[in-house]
């Protein structure tokens, strides 16, 4: 038989069954302080019980209720598919841009799905919008409130906007000034906070306390989650034959949404992750089985400072291919062949898949050889334009 974890919870006494690791049955035992004994071999009790208690099968962390019971995951096909009827009349179908020029250099067909050309330069309104309008018209009236450093500030501020309810945005003094801009131009009230994520997260609660705002998270938030996925569903139907997807990954909230969704449509798509070598967090945590911090990051890529989530781990753990890690160097070529063949100008973190798909690590694996048809996420379009001109020309 499979093993049975057991493990035990606050709340009043009840006891329920949960998928757990593949070949596992958890069985959640609420108000109870200790499991039960049982014979060696037949019942385990998981080392890590923060882990079974918040990877989406009893809730996060944050209290907001976002829970995978009876699937796994955070979201699923039919979340996703009533968040793009949900975010229908606030977000653009975005283009699928492709060139002959960069196949020949890349030795494949590339699909470039750009959400560059999305409301607020970005992708993160689709999960801003999902989770904002899905909000009751009660907690609606007390506003929202969110940490960022870029583009899911402007996301929020655009959403909580487009629906009429306050926006409170906690953004650390070292966003780039254009992301601001945007914040302050979609009408969102700005607090500042120091860099550290304890500091974000602190003057976050803060503001919740004084205003009871929701928090709408940047990635650990099943309504987030299903919403990114909605850009698997646009760009699967404008290229339907599609065999591996690449994607930024930062906090995971995007490749958690896009992986569901792609692989509910083609279970063997393959999905790879793009992340800069200066903050691999992403590829230590899924070399290492288990979620991976690190001290500090040093990267060009302003968008994947973040650490992966409860909620989206379960995701890059399970469902990602793999994890391509690029330096800063090749994130800048990137940006400047999308700037000068593409003619399209990207932020370092919508210009990583590309660097991606063009690296050697990408080339001298199996799923380089055994991919023919590659989408790619340009995942924002934000840059300081004195930034894009030194990353372009004085490198």
């Amino acid at each position: 038989m499979g093993r049975i974890i057991i493990v035990a919870g606050p709340g009043p006494r009840t006891a329920r069954l949960q998928p757990g690791p593949i070949g596992a049955v958890v069985v959640v035992l609420v108000g109870s302080s200790s499991p039960p004994l049982a014979r060696s071999g037949e019942l385990e009790i998981h080392p890590d019980l923060d882990w079974l208690l918040h990877c989406g099968l009893m809730g996060s962390r944050d209290g907001s209720g976002d829970s995978a019971e009876g699937q796994g995951y955070a979201a699923d096909i039919d979340s996703i598919r009533e968040a793009q009827a949900r975010i229908a009349p606030y977000v653009h179908r975005t283009p699928v841009l492709s060139s002959t020029s960069i196949d020949a250099i890349a030795g494949k067909q590339l699909f470039f799905k750009c959400e560059c050309f999305q409301k607020a330069g970005a992708f993160k309104i689709r999960g801003a919008s999902n989770s904002i309008f899905a909000l009751d018209d009660e907690q609606a009236s007390k506003g929202v409130v969110t940490h960022s450093s870029g583009n899911h500030a402007a996301a929020v501020a655009l959403a909580a906007k487009l629906r009429g309810i306050p926006a409170h945005i906690v953004i650390p003094r070292n966003a780039p000034a254009c992301k601001v801009e945007n914040v302050k131009r979609y009408g969102g009230r700005i607090i500042w906070s120091d860099v550290s994520i304890e500091s974000r997260e602190s003057v976050c609660k803060r503001v919740q306390e004084e205003t009871g705002a929701v928090l709408i998270h940047p990635f650990n938030n099943k309504y987030t989650i299903s919403g990114q996925g909605t850009v698997s569903l646009e760009l699967l139907e404008q290229v339907p034959d599609i065999d591996t997807i690449i994607v930024p990954i930062s906090g995971g909230g995007l490749i958690s949404g896009v992986t569901l969704a792609a692989k509910a449509i083609n279970p063997s798509i393959r999905i790879l992750a793009a992340e800069p070598k200066g903050a691999d967090d992403s590829a230590q945590s899924k070399a290492a089985g288990k979620i991976i911090t690190l001290p500090s990051t040093n990267t060009i890529a302003d968008g994947l400072r973040a650490f992966l989530g409860d909620l989206t781990w379960p995701v890059v753990r399970d469902l990602v291919d793999d994890v391509i890690v690029v330096d800063d160097v090749a994130i800048v070529e990137a940006m400047k062949m999308c700037y000068e063949i593409l003619k399209v100008a990207v932020e370092p973190s919508g210009a990583i898949g590309l660097a991606a798909a063009l690296s050697s690590e990408f080339k001298q694996s199996s799923a380089w050889h055994e991919s023919s048809k590659i989408g790619i996420i340009v995942s924002g379009g934000n840059v300081d334009l004195g930034v894009l001109w030194e990353s372009l020309y004085k490198r």
